[in-house]
C-alpha cells in the first residue's frame, strides 16, 4: 500500500505540477490530524512520519522515559518502557505504532479533506504564479460563454499546467464587438488577484496596453527599441492616437508602424473590429507635438498658454470639424495624449 500510496503523490507532481514535498507535507497534517480525533487523550504524543525514500507511513504515540510519571498521556516509567522495549533507559523516547486500520470513519474522512483541499490550494498558487508573471502582456484565450444578461464573456487561457477560466466583463469589452462561442481573441491581462475562490484574473479588450502590445507583436522596431511608444490615447472600437518616436536618425518611426501598404497598422485594426489608428510623431517641443498629436486635421499655429498646461490651436476654417473630430473625439483623444487642455479656434476667429 505504501509503494503504491507514494506513486500516487508522484503522479500528481506529474500531472498537476504540484511538489511532492508539498504533498507530503499537507498529508502529514492531515493524518495527524486525523490521529489525534480518534485518540483525544494522546494527542499531545502522537506523531507520523512519511519517508519517500523508504516509500513508509508510520503513524505511532511517542512517550519520554521518566523517574517520575506527571503525565501517563505522554510520559513511561523506567518500568513500564523495560516492558515494551528491553535496555530502555530515562530520557529515551518510546514509540508505539498505531494500528491504522482502526481508524475511525470520520477520522478518515477528514484527512481526506485535508489532502484534497491542499491539492486545490497549490493548483491555485500555481495558476497564480503562472498567470502573475504575464500581468501587463497579451494572452489568446477562447471564448466559452457569453452571458446575454450582463454581458460577461468567459474566456478559456491556456497555462502550462491546464486551461484556466477569465471574465471579460462588458465594460472590458470593445463596444458592440460581436463574440460567439469558439471565438479565438486576444486579451491584455491587467491584474491577477488572490480570492478565497482561487485566483481571478482581470482581463481586458479596451485598456490601452493591449493596443501596445499589438503593436510590439506585429513592429521588429517596437521590440527591439529601436522605435518607442511614448504615449497613446484610445477610446476602444472607435479611434486610438499613439505618439512613437525614433532612437536610430534613420529609422523612420511612423513608416515602421504602418509598414509596407499599411500591412502591420491593418493587422492590428482587423484585431480590434476596424478600429481607427492615428500614428503620430513625438516631440519635445509641445508645439509640434500638440499639432501631430491633432492629425489628419491641418494646424495653423499652437499658442501656449502661461499656465504651461493649456493652449490655443488655430486650424484652417474647413479643418475645424476635423481638428474636432465627431462628438469632440478628435481633440479630446489629442488633449489625452499630449497632457495639455486644447481650446480650437478657426482661422478666421484668430
Amino acid at each position: 500500500m505504501n509503494a503504491e500510496f507514494f506513486s500516487a503523490i508522484a503522479d500528481i507532481e506529474k500531472e498537476k505540477g504540484i511538489p511532492q514535498s508539498y504533498m507530503l507535507e499537507k498529508i502529514e497534517q492531515a493524518l495527524l490530524a486525523a490521529l489525534k480525533k480518534d485518540y483525544p487523550l494522546y494527542a499531545e504524543c502522537a506523531r507520523v512520519t512519511l519517508d519517500p525514500v523508504e516509500k513508509n507511513v508510520d503513524m505511532f504515540m511517542q512517550r519520554e522515559v521518566v523517574k517520575e510519571v506527571e503525565n501517563p498521556n505522554t510520559q513511561y516509567s523506567l518500568d513500564q518502557a523495560k516492558k515494551i522495549k528491553k535496555g530502555s533507559k530515562i530520557g529515551d523516547l518510546i514509540n508505539e505504532p498505531v494500528d491504522t486500520s482502526k481508524f475511525g470513519r470520520i477520522a478518515a474522512q477528514a484527512a481526506k479533506q485535508v489532502i484534497i483541499q491542499g491539492i486545490r490550494e497549490a493548483e491555485r498558487n500555481i495558476v497564480y504564479d503562472e498567470f502573475t508573471s504575464k500581468e501587463h502582456e497579451i494572452l489568446t484565450g477562447v471564448v466559452t460563454r457569453v452571458d446575454p444578461r450582463t454581458g460577461g464573456v468567459s474566456i478559456q487561457i491556456g497555462g502550462s499546467s491546464e486551461h484556466t477560466e477569465a471574465m471579460l466583463s462588458h465594460g472590458e469589452r470593445i463596444p458592440n464587438e460581436p463574440m460567439r462561442d469558439g471565438d479565438r481573441i486576444k486579451v491584455y491581462v491587467i491584474e491577477v488577484k488572490k480570492t478565497t475562490r482561487g485566483p481571478q484574473i482581470l482581463i481586458s479588450r479596451t485598456h490601452p496596453g493591449l493596443v501596445k502590445r499589438l503593436f510590439e507583436l506585429e513592429v521588429p522596431e517596437i521590440h527591439e527599441g529601436i522605435v518607442e511608444i511614448k504615449s497613446i490615447a484610445r477610446e476602444a472600437g472607435n479611434r486610438t492616437k499613439i505618439a512613437v518616436e525614433s532612437n536610430d536618425p534613420d529609422v523612420e518611426p511612423i513608416g515602421a508602424c504602418v509598414g509596407s501598404k499599411g500591412a502591420r497598422v491593418n493587422t492590428i485594426v482587423n484585431e480590434l473590429g476596424g478600429e481607427k489608428i492615428d500614428i503620430v510623431r513625438y516631440s519635445e517641443d509641445p508645439t509640434e507635438y500638440i499639432a501631430s498629436a491633432l492629425a489628419p486635421s491641418e494646424v495653423v499655429e499652437v499658442m501656449m498658454h502661461e499656465d504651461g498646461k493649456s493652449c490655443r490651436v488655430i486650424v484652417p476654417d474647413s479643418q475645424l470639424s476635423l481638428a474636432i473630430g465627431k462628438e469632440g473625439q478628435n481633440v479630446r483623444l489629442a488633449a489625452r495624449l499630449t497632457g495639455y487642455k486644447i481650446d480650437i479656434k478657426p482661422e478666421s476667429q484668430s
